[in-house]
């Protein structure tokens, strides 16, 4: 299982700059954050219902009835996480933010593993998954201080919005072992993954209502047509990236361990991210990779490797 879990969980990591590239696209084109977020889930949505079709596996979706209602709301972390970073990266920026996200992320992570919550197995806590969680929080924070300038002024005074990025970490993993939950009740990953866009979908449909309702703002307008057209065709791939990750990681948190699980594709995603700031992937700025953040990505790596190796 370590075989094919360890390079997929990497790779579908990786496939979250795709989707973050793919997004900013759309996002320009239908000038919202929040329609686009919606277009997306519902593309990874039909995507899943496709494969799930495909696979003759569609038919499991019978079996959500007699579930617990909790094992089918693992989507709605993902609205959670998108809206957080709508309202985080004006505020805290996105270097920052994403760090705090890494930071949640682990810290949930570890504390699945460790006390054995929501079904996973507990692992007994040895001294190569402390050091390697540590590792990777500490990789997290040099590639924060080595791209975000003054990191104090950065933070100063802003202690909710620092709780609600780590909050908004933290729910993915969570997300992921909740989907787990809902895979071992229907037994089709690709539909509890279709499961969980379709209740990701909702809940950003319910946001983007919300802000259209109350805010009356540009921000909220509906999709233009000719800005679709004139859309690059790779703008919608972040559905399908989206589904890639989230498939990927409730199927390896049984195999591997969460803390694992999420520390490869964290690690996947600022490995594909340096490419994208280096070389101004995806018609997004290009931005210096200064020393401190790869030595951040490097600890960050061998942290991963640590608790998965040792």
């Amino acid at each position: 299982m370590d075989a094919f879990f360890i390079p997929a969980s990497l790779v579908a990591g990786g496939l979250l700059a795709v989707q973050a590239g793919a997004n900013a696209q759309l996002s320009k084109a239908t000038g919202s954050p929040f329609t686009a977020t919606t277009l997306q889930l519902s593309v990874g949505t039909l995507a899943l219902l496709a494969v799930a079709l495909a696979t003759g596996t569609l038919t499991a979706l019978a079996g959500l009835s007699g579930v617990p209602w909790w094992h089918v709301i693992g989507g709605t972390a993902s609205a959670f996480y998108v809206v957080s970073t709508i309202l985080l990266f004006p505020r805290l920026g996105a270097v920052v933010a994403v760090g705090l996200f890494i930071a949640g992320q682990m810290l949930a992570s570890f504390a699945l593993d460790t006390f054995g919550l929501l079904g996973v197995a507990p692992k007994a806590l040895t001294p190569a998954m402390a050091g390697g969680t540590l590792a990777v929080l500490l990789g997290a924070g040099a590639i924060v201080a080595g791209q975000a300038g003054s990191l104090r002024q950065a933070l100063a005074g802003k202690a909710g919005w620092i709780v609600l990025a780590l909050l908004a970490g933290a729910v993915l993993p969570v997300q992921g072992v909740v989907n787990g939950l809902l895979r071992q009740d229907l037994g089709a990953p690709f539909a509890v993954g279709a499961v969980s866009f379709f209740v990701a979908t909702l809940a950003m449909a319910l946001a983007l209502l919300l802000v259209t309702l109350f805010r009356r703002a540009p921000a909220a307008r509906a999709p233009q047509g000719t800005a679709l057209r004139g859309m690059p065709w790779w703008g919608w791939l972040g559905g399908f990236a989206g589904a890639a990750y989230v498939t990927t990681v409730f199927t390896a948190i049984p195999a591997i361990g969460a803390a694992a699980a999420v520390g490869l594709t964290v690690a996947g995603q600022q490995v594909a991210s340096v490419f994208v700031d280096r070389y101004g992937w995806f018609r997004l700025p290009q931005r210096p990779v200064s020393g401190l953040r790869t030595a951040g990505v490097a600890v960050l790596l061998l942290g991963v490797a640590i608790i998965k190796l040792l």
